[in-house]
């Protein structure tokens, strides 16, 4: 098992346990302003816990969610904090990668508030540009149509760096993006710009796993990381809304996710992890199951 890269969990959760705080629509941004010590000491516990690599605290870093809460001016500013925050972590603990975050534009599983493809290739450029001399690679998270897949792996490809793409799939349809495309066209349209790995992510893993077997034959590097959600509810795709309207599983133990984990392995995953709601104390029994030299 020792060709398993562990990922880091979920750092927004993390902050809102961490915290106590009530969290908005910016919350990760917002927090790491006030307390960038408790993003820094979540990087370090999950490096601790085993994983291979810190994801940036970037998700909601975009010019429109910015912008509304006055911090459009901050946005470069913010970028370079959150990278120097997951540098200085792999740094400390003398190991691991660092991966720039481009998280989904318009709002988190909802397919239809993207700007234009061709406005997303200029706003994921952006971010591509100002993240790429601190950073190992980029990771695209969260993405849930087709349309978002091209723009964002069009952008990010060109800065000459490794290029990971996650694909948030529909909770009761693993087969499916929550766009409702099948998973099986973003894998073609995939194929065809040739990132270095493909992954499902930000799901119920019960549907990451039939996701994962649609993946299989891609012939890509593969990987999933998914969320402790019960599901993702209609009234979060709203834009501005919290996951205060989410509810975590209570059954999502770090023994029962890595059980989980053990079927992404058998379906061809090399590369697993957490999203929301997945603690340091999930990474560390995936790392103890799956990568047991660390």
């Amino acid at each position: 098992m020792s060709n398993i890269t562990i990922l880091d969990g979920g750092m927004g959760q993390e902050l809102v346990h961490r915290s106590g705080r009530v969290p908005s629509g910016l919350w990760s941004c917002e927090l790491m302003m006030e307390r960038p010590d408790l993003v820094r000491a979540i990087h370090d516990d999950f490096f601790a816990a085993g994983a291979h690599v810190a994801t940036v605290n970037s998700y909601t870093l975009h010019r429109d969610r910015l912008r509304p809460n006055g911090l459009d001016d901050q946005f470069e500013r913010l970028h370079h904090l959150a990278c120097d925050l997951a540098c200085q972590s792999r740094d400390a603990h003398g190991s691991g990668l660092v991966a720039g975050c481009l998280g989904p534009l318009g709002w988190s599983y909802s397919h239809d508030g993207a700007p234009s493809e061709d406005q997303s290739i200029d706003l994921y450029d952006e971010i591509c540009r100002v993240q790429k001399d601190h950073v190992d690679l980029f990771v695209i998270e969260t993405i849930a149509s087709v349309a978002q897949a091209r723009a964002s792996l069009t952008a990010a490809l060109r800065h000459d760096k490794p290029v990971w793409i996650a694909l948030t799939v529909d909770d009761g349809d693993g087969g499916a993006l929550r766009s409702g495309e099948p998973l099986q066209e973003v894998v073609e349209v995939v194929n065809d710009l040739g990132p270095e790995a493909v992954l499902i992510n930000c799901s119920v893993p019960e549907a990451v796993t039939r996701g994962m077997a649609v993946l299989g034959p891609s012939g890509l590097k593969t990987g999933a990381y998914a969320n402790g959600f019960t599901a993702i509810k209609p009234e979060f795709l709203k834009k501005g809304s919290s996951v205060s309207k989410l509810t975590a599983r209570t059954d999502m133990t770090p023994e029962v996710y890595a059980g989980h984990g053990a079927d992404w392995i058998d379906l061809g995953a090399t590369i697993v992890g957490g999203c929301c709601e997945v603690s340091p104390s999930h990474i560390a029994e995936l790392s103890r199951r799956f990568n047991p030299a660390v």
